[in-house]
C-alpha cells in the first residue's frame, strides 16, 4: 500500500477528522513533517481540507533554529498555505528540555484550537517504537506503555503512527524533496537519542528484526486494554475513593479487597485527580501506596509520591498536593436559633423544639440534644470554634471527662480531619463536640422542658 493510501487509512481508522476539516500541521522542517504536509496537501483537494501550517521555534540552536525557521514560511509559501510561526525561548523554563519543549509545543498548539478542527504532528512508527522502549525501561505503567496516541483529548492527531521513519525518507528522496536536519538528534546526551540510534539498533540486530513494528502492536494492545480499564475503574470508584477538588481520600477497607489490578489502576486514578497527569509516576509509586494501604498498618503513615502527598490515617488514606496545610482557626458566634458557616463548607445549627414530646427529635443525646433551658443561660456567650490542645469535656452518657485528642483516636478520627474540628462552647465550658456528642451536664432529659438540637452539617 503506498505511503498517501496508509496515511488515509489511519486517519480514518481512528477518525482523526473528516472531508471539510480545518487541519493545522505542526511543521517542524524535519523529514517527518515534511512528508506529512506533503500527503496532506494531496489528501486536501480529495476531501476539500483547510491547511495551515504551525511552527514553533524553540530558539535551542540558535542559528540554525532560524534557518529552520525560514525552510518552513518557504514551504508554505511554495504550497500556498497560510504560515503561523511563534518564538519561545525554551531553554529559559529550565529542567528537563525535551519536557520544557514538549510542553511549549502544546501551549503554541492550544492558541489555535479554536480556529482549527485538529493539529496533525509527524510523529511516527519509530517514534512510538523508541517511546514504548523507553517508557518500558523506565518502569512505566500499562497506561504509559500505550505510548503515543493516535488521538488526544485535546485534538492531536499522528496521521503517520503506522509509518517507519525510513519510509517516510525514501518517500521524500523519490519525490526529489528537501528537509533539515536537526543536528539535537546526534546530541547523545539525551535518553531518546540513545535509544534510537544504539539500543533499538541493536536489539533489532541481535533479537527481532520486527521489533519496531512489534512494539507499536504492543502499544496499540495497551490502549485496548486501557479503554476497557477506564470504564472498569470509574464503576468502581463509588464505595472506594471520595473524589473532592483538590484531595481523594480512598477506604483501605474496601481497596486491599478488590483485585490487585483494579486496586492499582484506582490509586492511578487518585493520584491523577490530584496532580493532573500521572507522569514520573511509575510501578514502585504504586507499589509504595499500595503498601500504605494494606491492612497490618494500624495507625498513620505518610509516604510522597512525584507531585503528591500520600497520608494514611486509620481507615482512611489521603492523596494531596504537597506542603504545609495550615490549621483553620474560627471562632464564631451563634444565637439560639442560629447557624454559622465554618471554613471548607461545614455548617453547624442550632434548632430549638418547644418539647420533647414534639416527637421530632431523636433520643440520643449523641445526636446533640441539650437542655434548652440550661442552653439558654449561656446564650450570650455561645460560639463554635476550632478544637484546641489541652480541650477536655465529659460525654453524655460517660461520668469523666476526656481529652479531645484521646477521643480522635478512639473515634478513629483521620489526622486531617481534626485540624478544623468544631466545639460549641460558652462561658469557658464545651457543650458540644463533634461526633462526640452533647457534654454530661448540658444534656437533655425527660424534664427537659425543650430541646436545643446540634445539626453539623459536614462537607
Amino acid at each position: 500500500m503506498l505511503l498517501f493510501d496508509r496515511m488515509v487509512e489511519t486517519i480514518s481508522r481512528y477518525n482523526m477528522f473528516s472531508p471539510g476539516a480545518r487541519v493545522g500541521v505542526a511543521v517542524s522542517g524535519g523529514a517527518d513533517s515534511v512528508c506529512l504536509v506533503h500527503l496532506l496537501a494531496g489528501l486536501a483537494p480529495q476531501w476539500n481540507l483547510t491547511l495551515e501550517i504551525l511552527h514553533l521555534n524553540h530558539r535551542l540552536r540558535a542559528a540554525e533554529s532560524d534557518a529552520d525557521e525560514e525552510f518552513v514560511r518557504a514551504l508554505a509559501l511554495r504550497l500556498g498555505f497560510p504560515c503561523h510561526i511563534e518564538t519561545r525561548a525554551v531553554a529559559d523554563r529550565g529542567g528537563n528540555l525535551e519536557q520544557a519543549g514538549r510542553l511549549a509545543r502544546l501551549e503554541f498548539f492550544r492558541g489555535f484550537h479554536a480556529r482549527l478542527d485538529c493539529i496533525a504532528t509527524a510523529h511516527t512508527q519509530s517514534d512510538q517504537a523508541e517511546t514504548v522502549l523507553y517508557r518500558m525501561l523506565r518502569g512505566a505503567y500499562n497506561t504509559g506503555l500505550a505510548g503515543i496516541r493516535p488521538v488526544t483529548p485535546d485534538r492531536i492527531v499522528r496521521p503517520l503512527l503506522w509509518v517507519t521513519r525510513p519510509e517516510v525518507e525514501a518517500y521524500l528522496r523519490e519525490n526529489a524533496l528537501p528537509w533539515r536536519e536537526d543536528s539535537s538528534n546526534r546530541d547523545f546526551s539525551f535518553d531518546r537519542n540513545r535509544i534510537r540510534h544504539f539500543l533499538l539498533p541493536a536489539l533489532t540486530a541481535d533479537w527481532n528484526p520486527r521489533l519496531e513494528a512489534t512494539l507499536a502492536r504492543h502499544a496499540e494492545l495497551a490502549r485496548e486494554d486501557d479503554g476497557y480499564w477506564e470504564a472498569e475503574v470509574e464503576k468502581a470508584v463509588p464505595g472506594r475513593l471520595i473524589l473532592r477538588p483538590a484531595e481523594v481520600l480512598a477506604d483501605v477497607r474496601t481497596l486491599p479487597t478488590l483485585p490487585p489490578a483494579l486496586q492499582r489502576r484506582l490509586i492511578r486514578r487518585a493520584l491523577a485527580h490530584v496532580r493532573g497527569n500521572l507522569r514520573e509516576i511509575d510501578f514502585r509509586h504504586i507499589d509504595d501506596v499500595v503498601n500504605l494501604c494494606a491492612p497490618a498498618i494500624a495507625g498513620h503513615a505518610r509516604l510522597q509520591v512525584p507531585g503528591v502527598d500520600v497520608m494514611r490515617s486509620f481507615e482512611w488514606v489521603r492523596f494531596a498536593p504537597p506542603g504545609p496545610v495550615p490549621r483553620p482557626a474560627f471562632s464564631l458566634s451563634l444565637g439560639l436559633p442560629g447557624s454559622a458557616e465554618l471554613p471548607g463548607g461545614a455548617r453547624i445549627s442550632l434548632e430549638l423544639a418547644a418539647t420533647k414530646a414534639d416527637n421530632c427529635w431523636p433520643h440520643d443525646t449523641l445526636d446533640g440534644g441539650m437542655d434548652a433551658g440550661l442552653v439558654r443561660d449561656l446564650e450570650a456567650g455561645l460560639q463554635v470554634r476550632n478544637w484546641l490542645p489541652g480541650d477536655r469535656f465529659c460525654r453524655a452518657g460517660h461520668s469523666h471527662p476526656r481529652k479531645i485528642k484521646e477521643l480522635f483516636h478512639d473515634f478513629r478520627v483521620p489526622l486531617w480531619e481534626r485540624r478544623a474540628w468544631p466545639v460549641l462552647v460558652a462561658g469557658g465550658q464545651i457543650l458540644w463536640a463533634r461526633r462526640f456528642g452533647v457534654a454530661a451536664e448540658f444534656a437533655a432529659s425527660p424534664s427537659s422542658a425543650a430541646i436545643v438540637q446540634v445539626r453539623d452539617t459536614e462537607p
